[in-house]
C-alpha cells in the first residue's frame, strides 16, 4: 500500500528525471500538450495506463471513470465531465487516436452486471448503466456459458458499445469519417498480464502478438 512518503519520495525521483540535468521533455512542453492519442481507462488501481504502455508524460490524454465507459452525446442538465474531455481531446488537441480499454475483474462491470434492481448505489449503478446493452446482449447470447465467461464477455462487450456511443458525437464521427481519427478497442487480463485488441473483421479480442 502506498503511503504519503512512498509518494512523495516517487515524485523527488520523478522530478530529478525530468527537471534535473535532463529537463528537455517538459521545456518542450511548457507551452501545451502533444498527445495525439486519448486512453479512455478505468479508474481501477491496477490499470495505469501511462504504466501499461511505458508511456512518456505528455504521449497520452488520459479519461479514467468507473468501467471506462463513454456516455452517448446528450445535452441534458447534467455534468458532462468525460464528455466533455472527448471534446477538448478531439477538438483541441487533435488526437489522432481513441483507445477504451476495458480490463478484466472490473468492479463497474461486476456491478451492472449483478444489478437486479433491488440495491442500487447512488452514483455507480446510474452510470454503468451505460452498459445495459452489452449485459442483455450477454444474457441473450451466451446465456448457457458459465459465469465467469458470461463477465468477461460483459467487460468486453461494454468496450464495444462505448466505441459505439463514441460515434455519436459529431465531431468524432466526421474525423473518423475522414480518415483522420482511429477508434480502437483494448481489453487488458490482469492475471494472464495479456492485452487483447478489438479486430473488427473477425469481431473478436485478440492478443496484440496477432499484430505482429
Amino acid at each position: 500500500m502506498a503511503s504519503t512518503k512512498k509518494l512523495l519520495d516517487g515524485f523527488k525521483r520523478f522530478q530529478q528525471q525530468y527537471f534535473g540535468d535532463d529537463n528537455h521533455l517538459y521545456q518542450s512542453m511548457k507551452d501545451g500538450q502533444p498527445a495525439k492519442t486519448l486512453m479512455i481507462a478505468c479508474c481501477d488501481s491496477r490499470v495505469d495506463p501511462a504504466i501499461l504502455t511505458s508511456c512518456d508524460p505528455g504521449d497520452l490524454f488520459i479519461v479514467r471513470n468507473v468501467a471506462n465507459l463513454v456516455p452517448p452525446c446528450e445535452s441534458g442538465g447534467h455534468y458532462h465531465g468525460t464528455s466533455a474531455a472527448l471534446e477538448f481531446a478531439v477538438n483541441g488537441l487533435e488526437v489522432e487516436n481513441i483507445i477504451i480499454m476495458g480490463h478484466a475483474n472490473c468492479g463497474g462491470i461486476k456491478a451492472l452486471w449483478e444489478d437486479d434492481g433491488t440495491v442500487r448505489s447512488q452514483f455507480i449503478h446510474p452510470w454503468v448503466s451505460i452498459a445495459n446493452t452489452a449485459k442483455e446482449w450477454v444474457k441473450q447470447t451466451l446465456s448457457n456459458a458459465s459465469p465467469e465467461e458470461q463477465i468477461k464477455a460483459c467487460e468486453q462487450r461494454a468496450i464495444l458499445q462505448s466505441l459505439a456511443n463514441l460515434m455519436t458525437f459529431s465531431c468524432i464521427r466526421e474525423r473518423v469519417e475522414n480518415g483522420t481519427l482511429s477508434l480502437h478497442g483494448w481489453y487488458f487480463d490482469i492475471s494472464a498480464g495479456e492485452l487483447f485488441f478489438f479486430n473488427s473483421k473477425t469481431g473478436s479480442f485478440l492478443p496484440v502478438s496477432a499484430k505482429q
